[in-house]
């Protein structure tokens, strides 16, 4: 008999009328919101403009959403295509299926239309929104216990999810693995904050490390799942996956940080902090800041002499 575990809900849809609110959705719809305030924040802090993230996640969530459905549909489609199976189900996103891979894949095509049109450079945008990103995670990995899907090996430890009978799913406890990377997820979030404020990553540089650090995460929580998945050498697809992309974000910050160091001044055009207004509150006193400085410079300087002169005639008379 087990003495403590998680419960799973009798159902993930709550009915107000004629509306149902689907559990899955509302955990992703709560961590985009989360996203884009935090991300409006940082992007603030960096010289930007209150509104600008929220506007460029206009193009980059919808693109995001689609890319996290094909890349759910083309791994697992063996759900939707094989024998017995309606394909008419790939659509039916409210059921569960975003592959988070083919989510920021997409969504970054999105937020680079988005960031075109504004004259923004991606990688600052990307540094700004990177913990946010992390923090919806772990949000929309709270729709997999609506679902009752995604859950780990059967175990008896205390925080043990319970899983009722269902379709493809058999009554009894296991890892609760969407609360494992969904604490996981948080860690990510603080860790990018803290490295961003100590190092001041630039240059999609905290980006990077929000990869790095998710796919380090990601790669053994995926080791637990017992769902069905396509296996490679022993392994499955979501963990190879996961060290690939680990790789490349590692290289990618070393790379950057040889190649650009630091990070941008100017995150957004039009915004008041510019170099030069900057180099003429730094300048030395005595030092010529402008060209516009020196001559009116000169012009007190001419004024002065032509009153001194004016003051001696007067006296001569």
């Amino acid at each position: 008999m087990d003495l403590a575990y998680i419960p799973s809900p009798s159902t993930g849809v709550i009915d107000l009328g004629p509306i149902p609110l689907r559990g899955y959705a509302f955990c992703i719809i709560i961590g985009v919101f989360v996203a884009v305030w935090l991300g409006n924040k940082r992007w603030i802090a960096r010289g930007g403009r209150a509104g600008t993230v929220a506007d460029i996640a206009v193009w980059a969530v919808p693109f995001g959403l689609v890319g996290g459905r094909l890349y759910h549909v083309i791994t697992d489609y063996q759900l939707y295509f094989s024998d017995g199976e309606d394909w008419v189900d790939a659509f039916k996103i409210w059921q569960g299926g975003l592959g988070i891979w083919g989510a920021i894949a997409l969504g970054a095509v999105g937020a680079w239309i988005g960031c075109r049109r504004r004259g923004i450079p991606l990688p600052a945008w990307a540094d700004a929104l990177a913990p946010g990103i992390a923090v919806a995670q772990a949000c929309g990995r709270w729709g997999n216990w609506f679902n009752q899907e995604l859950y780990g090996r059967a175990t008896d430890v205390p925080w043990a999810l319970k899983i009722s009978e269902g379709p493809n799913r058999a009554a009894g406890t296991y890892h609760p693995t969407f609360l494992y990377e969904s604490l996981w997820c948080i860690g990510v979030a603080l860790l990018v904050i803290w490295a961003d404020r100590r190092f001041k990553l630039g240059h999609g540089r905290a980006f990077a490390l929000y990869v790095a650090s998710y796919c380090a995460g990601r790669a053994w929580i995926e080791y637990m799942r017992v769902d069905e998945a396509h296996h490679i050498l022993g392994l499955r697809l979501n963990v190879w996956t996961a060290l690939i992309v680990f790789v490349l974000a590692v290289v990618y910050m070393v790379i950057s940080a040889k190649v650009r160091p630091g990070r941008e001044e100017i995150v957004e055009p039009g915004t008041p902090e510019a170099p030069d207004s900057v180099e003429a509150e730094d300048a030395e006193p005595g030092e010529a800041k402008s060209d516009d400085t020196a001559v009116e410079s000169d012009a007190v300087v001419e004024s002065d002499a032509s009153k001194t002169e004016d003051a001696a005639e007067t006296a001569k008379g």
